[in-house]
């Protein structure tokens, strides 16, 4: 049985239901602001950067390409895809536990990086991506 190689030409799949559709939408446009923080310094992933040195540069990359790369991957039925979006969509709370571990910070700031409207669109996308629906449709087509 042959694997089907990755069309990079579909970044969006119609045919998920809209949970999946609007957590894909989700992904590109954390994906994108990440890396705008990640270049710039000014989100949770630029500040990993400055605190954590070159490990900080490292594990923002890997947040950065998680997002784009899990996008990518789910819009062409792969179950990796949904793996790598879930750790996606939950690496801003880890990472702000990872920075703020040496720091004397509240527990609000630890998790909501002090920016509730952030906060807001990362809840949505792990509630998205755990949703009953998303989980049975990558159960049953994803690959």
């Amino acid at each position: 049985m042959a694997r089907a190689s990755i069309d990079f030409r579909r970044w969006f799949d119609r045919m998920a239901p809209q949970t999946l559709q609007i957590a894909l939408m989700l992904l590109y446009l954390n994906g994108f602001f990440a890396l705008i923080g990640f270049m710039d310094r000014s989100d949770w992933v630029g500040f990993a950067r400055v605190v954590k040195g070159t490990l900080g540069t490292v594990v923002g990359l890997v947040v950065v390409l998680s997002f784009i790369t899990s996008g990518l991957l789910m819009a062409n039925d792969r179950r990796l895809g949904y793996r790598i979006g879930l750790f996606a969509a939950f690496s801003p709370f880890l990472l702000r536990f990872w920075i703020y571990s040496d720091s004397p910070v509240t527990l609000w700031n630890r998790i909501s990086g002090g920016n509730t409207v952030s906060l807001l669109f990362e809840l949505a996308l792990c509630a998205l991506l755990l949703h009953p629906m998303s989980r049975e449709h990558q159960r049953v087509w994803y690959r």
